[in-house]
């Protein structure tokens, strides 16, 4: 911290094992759930106990982090996508990518439970960010003409939430992937 309180940018090397140590959580997390042992992560990472234990001091700021991350990872794939694709396309694959999102969470939803329990809100404006991110994709594919116009932003995320509810976890990966094409299709313009 500097004398005014702010925070100083972290050093590229600090930066990068930073970023090893969340993209490793995600895979412990999304594998093993709040079982998950924070050397784990830390190996998995390629880092030092101590330097995990540096970024992340408990297991529930580590998970707050990833979290976050993890909706910002998302968020930010969508102009991506519409700048690498036709925009019904990027919206397929951005619905790919929420199942991804749903399934790290789901690794840890317990964890998450205890931070909301305690008083912390590790959602904060999370569902805004995602509505905002189906917005965009939406507003691309209404302008393209390839999408109806009768549904709006806020159906197909609750849409997406509904099919993350029921079929969460790499286990259902294939039937969530089936409801998301059936929502899909459903949005699309018929000749």
């Amino acid at each position: 911290m500097t004398d005014d309180g702010a925070q100083r940018p972290l050093r590229a090397d600090a930066r990068r094992n930073r970023e090893k140590i969340l993209a490793a959580a995600v895979r412990v997390f999304t594998t093993q759930g709040l079982d998950a042992q924070m050397e784990r992560v830390a190996k998995e990472a390629g880092v030092g106990s101590a330097t995990l234990y540096r970024n992340f001091p408990t297991r529930e700021a580590l998970v707050e982090a990833v979290y976050r991350n993890e909706v910002a990872r998302l968020c930010e794939a969508a102009p991506a996508l519409l700048a690498e694709h036709p925009p019904m396309e990027a919206l397929r694959a951005w619905t790919r990518l929420f199942l991804d999102y749903v399934t790290a969470k789901y690794g840890m939803i317990d964890a998450l439970r205890a931070i909301a329990a305690a008083g912390e809100s590790p959602y904060g404006h999370s569902r805004e960010l995602v509505r905002d991110a189906v917005a965009t994709l939406m507003d691309a594919c209404t302008a393209a003409g390839v999408i109806r116009t009768d549904i709006g932003p806020s159906d197909l995320a609750a849409a997406l939430e509904g099919i993350a509810l029921t079929s969460a976890g790499a286990d259902r990966r294939p039937q969530a992937e089936r409801l998301l094409d059936l929502t899909l299709d459903g949005l699309a313009v018929r000749p």
